[in-house]
C-alpha cells in the first residue's frame, strides 16, 4: 500500500513540488535526470518533461493529493494498459520497480514516455475519419467491463454537485448570485429531462443509453498528431486522469466546433472512422449540448474549487468578478436554447 497523498495540504498541494524533488522523485525508480526540466501545460495536476542521462525522455505526472484515490489512479494505469495492449496509441505510465504508481515527498506521481506532436487538424476529413477509428477502438476495450473505482459522468456530480458548492461557499457575487442560481437551475432541470437524467424519455427508458469507460476529456489538446508518413503516425491519445464511464458521445463531442454546419460535417467524419469498427447510437446526439452545459458549470466549480492553489490566478485572473458570472449566465441561457434545438445529424 502507498503512503498517503494527502501530506501535502489539498488547498496548496504544490509549495514543496520543487525541482529538486521532482528529480529526487525520478531517481527513487531509478530514472537519473541530466538536469534539464520543462513543466508542461497542466492545472489540476503538475507535469514535467525530464530528459535523462541516458539522452531519453519521460514525462512525470504529479497527481494533485486528495483528488484521486490510490484505487482510482490505478484503474486509470489499468485502462491504459489495455488500450496499449489493443495496440492503440493511447500513452500509458510505464512500470517501473514492479508498478506504475509511486509515492515521493507526499506525492504520488507516475512516468510516460515522451510522445511529440501537434493538434489535429479538424478540418481535415481523414483526420477526423482517423481519429474516429481510434476513437471506436478505445470505447471498444472500453465496453469490455465496467470501471469498478472511477465515478460516472452524471448530472448529480458534474451539474447539481457543483452548483450547490459554489453556493454553498458563497463563490458567485451577490450582485449577480440571483441571476446565476436560476439559470443554472433551469439548466439542471432541463438536463434531468432529458437522456442525461433520471426522468429520462420513454425512449430511453425502454432501452437506456450504454455507459462504458471513456477517454473523459477527449479534446483536441489530448490528441497528439504527428505526420502520417512517419513510423506510428497519426493520433496518440494522451491524458487519462478524468477517464470516468459515461456515453461514448462525451469523447466525441469536444473535437466539434464552429457554426452548426461546421460541426455537422466534422462529425459526419468522426462517425464514418468509428462506426467502421464500433455501431453508434445515434439517441445519444441528443446528449451533446446536455453534455456541454454540465462541462460548463463544472468548470466553473473547479476554478473556484482550486483558487487556493496559486496557479490559479495567476493563469485566471478573470475568474470570479461579477463580469465573469454574468457571462455565465448568459451562456447557460444560451445552452438552454441550444437543448431545445434539434440535435446534431450525421
Amino acid at each position: 500500500m502507498l503512503p498517503s497523498s494527502t501530506a501535502t495540504s489539498p488547498t496548496h498541494p504544490y509549495q514543496s513540488l520543487t525541482p529538486d524533488v521532482v528529480m529526487d522523485a525520478l531517481a527513487s525508480v531509478g530514472l537519473l535526470g541530466d538536469g534539464r526540466l520543462l513543466a508542461l501545460s497542466s492545472y489540476e495536476n503538475r507535469v514535467y518533461q525530464i530528459h535523462l542521462e541516458d539522452g531519453s525522455a519521460v514525462v512525470a505526472k504529479f497527481y494533485r493529493p486528495g483528488r484521486w484515490s490510490e484505487a482510482q489512479i490505478l484503474e486509470e494505469h489499468a485502462f491504459a494498459a489495455e488500450l496499449m495492449a489493443a495496440e492503440i496509441p493511447a500513452v500509458g505510465p510505464m512500470l517501473l520497480r514492479g508498478g506504475t504508481l509511486h509515492s515521493f515527498g507526499g506525492f504520488d506521481f507516475s512516468v510516460s514516455p515522451r510522445r511529440g506532436g501537434r493538434p489535429p487538424e479538424l478540418d481535415d476529413f481523414e483526420v477526423l475519419e482517423w481519429i474516429g477509428r481510434f476513437l471506436a477502438r478505445i470505447h471498444t476495450v472500453g465496453a469490455a467491463r465496467p470501471f469498478q473505482h472511477r465515478p460516472p459522468l452524471d448530472l448529480q456530480s458534474f451539474g447539481i454537485a457543483s452548483r450547490d458548492w459554489l453556493l454553498a461557499h458563497d463563490k458567485v457575487p451577490l450582485d449577480v448570485q440571483g441571476a446565476w442560481q436560476a439559470a443554472c437551475t433551469r439548466a439542471i432541470d432541463m438536463i434531468a429531462n432529458s437522456p442525461m437524467g433520471e426522468k429520462a424519455n420513454s425512449e430511453f427508458d425502454a432501452e437506456p443509453v450504454e455507459s462504458i469507460r471513456l477517454h473523459g476529456d477527449c479534446h483536441p489538446g489530448n490528441i497528439l498528431w504527428t505526420p502520417a508518413d512517419r513510423p506510428g503516425g497519426g493520433p496518440h491519445f494522451v491524458d487519462l486522469d478524468d477517464a470516468r464511464s459515461g456515453p461514448a458521445v462525451q469523447d466525441l463531442w469536444m473535437l466539434l466546433s464552429g457554426d452548426r454546419r461546421q460541426r455537422t460535417a466534422q462529425l459526419s467524419g468522426l462517425l464514418d472512422g468509428y462506426e467502421q469498427f464500433r455501431a453508434f447510437d445515434r439517441r445519444e446526439l441528443a446528449l451533446i449540448e446536455p453534455l456541454r452545459t454540465l462541462r460548463l458549470i463544472h468548470y466553473s466549480a473547479w476554478l473556484a474549487r482550486r483558487w487556493a492553489d496559486p496557479i490559479f490566478p495567476i493563469n485566471f485572473p478573470w475568474f470570479g468578478t461579477s463580469d465573469y458570472w454574468q457571462g455565465q449566465v448568459q451562456m447557460l441561457e444560451e445552452q438552454m436554447e441550444a437543448m431545445q434545438e434539434a440535435p446534431l445529424m450525421a
